[in-house]
């Protein structure tokens, strides 16, 4: 499915590779392009890690209306890769919180709804449960239309705290909540060099456009051949139809011809 996230992933591997999470809990999945991203990177870098992706899969005014067909896509293709490290939790954002302990998620990526007062809520009523290594991901931070508040709620905490913004794909932060984060997730929040900033933005959003044509063209590639497939089926169907018109024509040629002698 189309996903402004695609443009994030080559970010999601680097990122989990150098955080190396014991425990990554997304708020909002939809389509699950981002937190398939992160358990992807986490079966690729080989890490003892729990993922758990909380999403009521009823969709809201910023994602959507969806029907059940998104959640049970979804959950066929997580259940066949990644289920056993990973789980999808079908319940409200503060109904899971009280299901996890405190100090306990090293990644936190919030994508639920957009406007000030949810993202706000939603990093007050988690923020106990981050671990002193912990990092938290806002998709949105560069949209300001339509009722989305990320952008400000962003503003506000990147004072408080170290991190990274991503302008592409309409805006990715990465904050440093925890003391104890990696030297390298550290670093990356302590840039304060505006050619370094830029340098690595470009890096990242031309890689994350890259991951997006591959995207596109397994895409056109997969209903290609889903497309081949149905024609060949047709092929096959209409040959056993001509094979039966045939011999049907042959039999009644067959009884004419018996009727004439007679």
């Amino acid at each position: 499915m189309a996903s402004a996230w695609h443009g994030h992933v080559p970010f999601a591997h680097w990122l989990i590779c150098a955080l190396r999470p014991r425990v990554i809990v997304e708020l909002g999945t939809h389509s699950g392009v981002s937190y398939s991203a992160f358990c992807e990177a986490v079966v690729q870098s080989r890490l003892d890690t729990r993922c758990y992706a909380v999403d009521t899969w009823e969709g809201d005014e910023h994602a959507g209306a969806y029907g059940e067909e998104v959640y049970k896509e979804f959950n066929t293709f997580h259940d066949s890769r990644y289920a056993g490290f990973s789980r999808l939790l079908r319940t409200t954002f503060d109904d899971a919180a009280g299901h996890f302990a405190d100090g306990s998620v090293d990644l936190l990526h919030i994508d639920g709804f957009h406007s000030y007062e949810a993202v706000s809520g939603d990093f007050r009523r988690w923020r106990p449960k981050l671990s002193r290594r912990a990092v938290v991901l806002f998709h949105d931070t560069n949209v300001r239309e339509q009722g989305f508040g990320v952008w400000r709620f962003w503003e506000e905490v990147r004072s408080e705290h170290r991190g990274f913004e991503f302008l592409h794909g309409y805006g990715l932060g990465m904050l440093i909540v925890g003391a104890d984060a990696p030297a390298a997730v550290a670093a990356l929040g302590a840039l304060d060099d505006p050619d370094a900033i830029t340098r690595i933005r470009e890096r990242f959003a031309t890689l994350g456009q890259r991951h997006i044509l591959d995207f596109g063209l397994a895409s056109v590639e997969h209903k290609a051949a889903s497309v081949r497939a149905q024609l060949e089926a047709e092929t096959g169907r209409n040959s056993e139809l001509r094979d039966a018109l045939e011999a049907a024509q042959a039999r009644a040629a067959s009884e004419a011809e018996a009727a004439r002698t007679e």
